[in-house]
């Protein structure tokens, strides 16, 4: 029977190891599509699901990657065929169920996204779950009355997955973008992507603990929270939103009510991972068109192999990395 290569994450001691390993189709959990894997990314669930208590990954050994892209090679699913090219990004993939670092997957025919026509495999993968999760934040605050001319927009953790993409996005769709990092050495590489003000995270304390601050921005994509998001509500222009999709800040804060009935602010909670299928199509309908970042494969993506990934792995965990990461399986 054919092999193939997939990075496998296993577990003895509360300790883990991560190796490059041949694996046959029988290995693979089950499912009604086989997709020979073109490209996968790199996020910070990712990094997580290759550490010790990372929280992630409940069985082992295991084959992360929450974001995969490539082609049909085999369906026991009526809407897709041989030669179809897909992505996959959320569900259960590289959680539960073997995800991306593989060159071949087998997943439910209910997870897949028909590539839509606009973006290539790399591309989509060059956006993957940060991207989407930047573009779902940005949908979920123009629903909730965001418009261009309501004001600027803050985007925390902006180096990262998320916040690059979000800065690039906003910027494309006529939006002024602050952007909080910090990394004083990235100062060009936002301006790049399209950030017209960048402040330090230092900018985004409360020192005083007051309940409402200067009305700043009229929304916030923030993939970071923690001890930052408190100051965040406080500074949110009246009527405005905070999308909050990630916790690399920390899981908890402390806020008072006031934003919420002095000012009308909106707190958006945004889940990716699973999204409705009719918002995840129109979502990527609008990544492959007016969201898609400028050079998007020039300015925000970097590219390795499947070798390279374990330290990867650690760099995103570190904070060090810079936009996207897109992993080469063919």
């Amino acid at each position: 029977m054919e092999s193939f290569k997939a990075l496998v994450v296993d577990k003895l001691n509360n300790e883990t190891k991560l190796s490059i390993q041949d694996l046959t189709l029988n290995d693979l959990p089950d499912g009604d599509v086989v997709i020979d894997v073109h490209y996968s990314s790199v996020n910070y669930k990712d990094g997580l699901a290759t550490i010790p208590n990372g929280g992630v990954v409940r069985n082992y050994p295991f084959v992360p990657g929450i974001d995969l892209a490539g082609i049909v090679r085999d369906s026991q699913d009526p809407r897709y065929k041989p030669g179809d090219e897909v992505i996959i990004t959320g569900y259960d993939l590289g959680v539960n169920h073997f995800g991306g670092y593989s060159e071949v997957a087998r997943v439910p025919g209910d997870w897949i996204v028909p590539l839509p026509n606009g973006l290539t495999l790399k591309e989509a993968m060059a956006i993957g779950t940060a991207g989407f999760t930047a573009a779902l934040s940005i949908h979920r605050l123009e629903e909730n009355g965001l418009t261009s001319e309501k004001g600027p927009v803050l985007v925390t953790g902006a180096t990262g997955g998320v916040g690059s993409s979000a800065v690039s996005m906003l910027s494309k769709l006529g939006y002024k973008v602050t952007a909080s990092s910090r990394k004083a050495n990235e100062q060009d590489y936002l301006r790049q992507i399209g950030a017209s003000k960048i402040i330090t995270p230092e900018e985004l304390t409360n020192p005083k603990n007051r309940p409402l601050l200067k009305q700043r921005w009229a929304a916030c994509v923030d993939p970071v929270a923690g001890s930052y998001l408190p100051a965040v509500l406080a500074s949110i222009q009246y009527g405005g939103s905070v999308a909050v999709s990630g916790l690399t800040g920390g899981n908890n804060f402390t806020s008072t009510v006031f934003p919420f009935i002095l000012r009308g602010v909106n707190l958006l909670g945004i889940d990716s991972v699973f999204c409705p299928m009719e918002t995840r199509l129109a979502i990527w309908e609008r990544l492959a068109g007016e969201m898609k970042p400028n050079q998007l494969l020039e300015s925000i993506a970097n590219e390795v192999t499947l070798e390279q990934l374990p330290e990867v792995c650690k760099k995103i965990l570190n904070g060090e990395l810079k936009g996207r990461t897109i992993v080469t399986l063919k």
